[in-house]
C-alpha cells in the first residue's frame, strides 16, 4: 500500500481575524470553483471541487462551517446534492465566523470546536449541561475551549445559544476583574481613590468581595492599583505579586527557577562574563543556556537559590 498523503487544515489563531484553509484550494486542470464574495460583510469563501467532491476550501470572515468542509473533503462525500447551497454553510446562514447557532446545531458531537486545546462539540454542550454553565468565561473555565487564541469564541457562544435556548443571555456589557467580583478594573480603581481604600483587606471588605482572600487574578491588579494610588503609603504585600517577581526568577514547569543576568543593551565586558561564571560555579548552576534572543539564561536545580543568584 502506498501512501498518498492527507488532507490537512488550518485556522488562523489571531482574535478578530477569521481564516481557514483546507486542502488544496489552489484549482488544477479538471477542478470547478465555487465562489461567495460579500465586500459589505467582509466575507470571502472558495471552494474547489473535482469530480464532485472537495478537493479544496478557503474561507475569510465566515469560518464556522470550516469543520464541515473539512469533514466532507476527509470522507469523500459526493457534494452533488449539496450544490446549490454548499457555499451558504450547513446551517443555510453565515455570520462572520462568530455565531450561527443553526451550524453547529448540525455539527456532529465529534467536531472540534476548539483547535488549540482540542476540544469537541460532544464535550463542550456536556459540560454545559451537567455543570450548569451559562457564561463564556464558565466554559473556558470547565472545558478550557475558546482560552487561548479566542478564534472559536464565536462557536463556543453559538453552542450556548443553541444548548440553552431562551435561559441564554448574551456576555454581560461590561467584563468584571476577576470572579471575585463583579466589578470593573476601572471601577475598583475609581473605588480606591473615592473612598480612600489603603489597605488590601479593607478594599476586600468594603467592596464586598467574593473570596475574602482574592485570587491569583485579582490580588496582583489589586496590589498594583494600590501602589499607584497611594506610593508611600500603601505598603508593597509581596504575597500578592506574580511567583516570577517575589523571586526575581523565571519558575519552570517543573517547579525550580532560570535567572536571566542583566546586560544593560546586550553589551558586557569580559569581567562581568567572568563574574556570571563564577555565579554559576558557586551556586552549581547546572545549565548556563544562549536563549534565542541572544541572552544568557542560568538554570538552578533548586528553589531556594534564585534570590541569591538575582542578588
Amino acid at each position: 500500500m502506498r501512501y498518498e498523503g492527507s488532507s490537512v487544515s488550518t485556522k488562523l489563531k489571531v482574535t478578530g481575524i477569521d481564516l481557514f484553509s483546507a486542502g488544496d484550494f489552489n484549482p488544477g486542470e479538471g477542478d470547478e470553483e465555487l465562489i461567495l464574495q460579500d465586500a459589505a460583510r467582509g466575507v470571502y469563501k472558495k471552494l474547489v471541487l473535482r469530480d464532485n467532491k472537495l478537493r479544496g476550501a478557503v474561507m475569510y470572515g465566515d469560518t464556522v462551517d470550516g469543520s464541515w468542509y473539512f469533514q466532507m473533503m476527509r470522507d469523500g462525500t459526493d457534494i452533488s446534492d449539496l450544490r446549490e447551497y454548499i457555499l451558504f454553510g450547513q446551517g443555510h446562514l453565515g455570520d462572520s465566523g462568530r455565531g450561527g447557532a443553526a451550524s453547529v446545531a448540525n455539527m456532529p458531537d465529534s467536531a472540534e470546536i476548539c483547535g488549540c486545546n482540542g476540544v469537541c462539540k460532544g464535550t463542550i454542550v456536556k459540560a454545559i449541561v451537567e455543570k450548569k454553565l451559562f457564561t463564556l468565561e464558565e466554559v473556558r473555565a470547565h472545558t478550557k475551549a475558546s482560552s487561548s487564541c479566542g478564534s472559536c469564541t464565536g462557536l463556543v457562544e453559538a453552542l450556548l445559544a443553541n444548548t440553552l435556548g431562551g435561559d441564554y443571555s448574551t456576555k454581560p456589557s461590561k467584563k468584571a476583574l476577576c470572579a471575585c467580583t463583579e466589578l470593573t478594573h476601572d471601577e475598583v480603581r475609581a473605588a480606591i481613590t473615592k473612598l480612600s481604600l489603603k489597605a488590601l483587606p479593607d478594599l476586600m471588605q468594603t467592596l464586598s468581595w467574593k473570596n475574602p482572600d482574592g485570587c491569583h487574578v485579582c490580588r496582583p491588579a489589586l496590589n498594583y492599583y494600590l501602589l499607584s494610588a497611594w506610593p508611600g503609603v500603601y505598603q508593597d504585600d509581596s504575597r500578592s505579586r506574580f511567583i516570577n517577581e517575589r523571586v526575581h526568577a523565571n519558575i519552570q514547569k517543573d517547579g525550580t527557577y532560570s535567572v536571566v543576568p542583566r546586560i544593560w543593551g546586550g553589551v558586557t565586558t569580559p569581567s562581568e562574563l567572568r563574574s556570571i561564571a563564577d555565579i554559576a560555579e558557586k551556586y552549581k548552576v547546572p545549565t548556563v543556556h544562549i536563549t534565542g534572543g541572544q541572552r544568557i539564561d542560568l538554570f538552578s536545580t533548586s528553589r531556594l537559590k534564585p534570590p541569591a543568584l538575582a542578588g
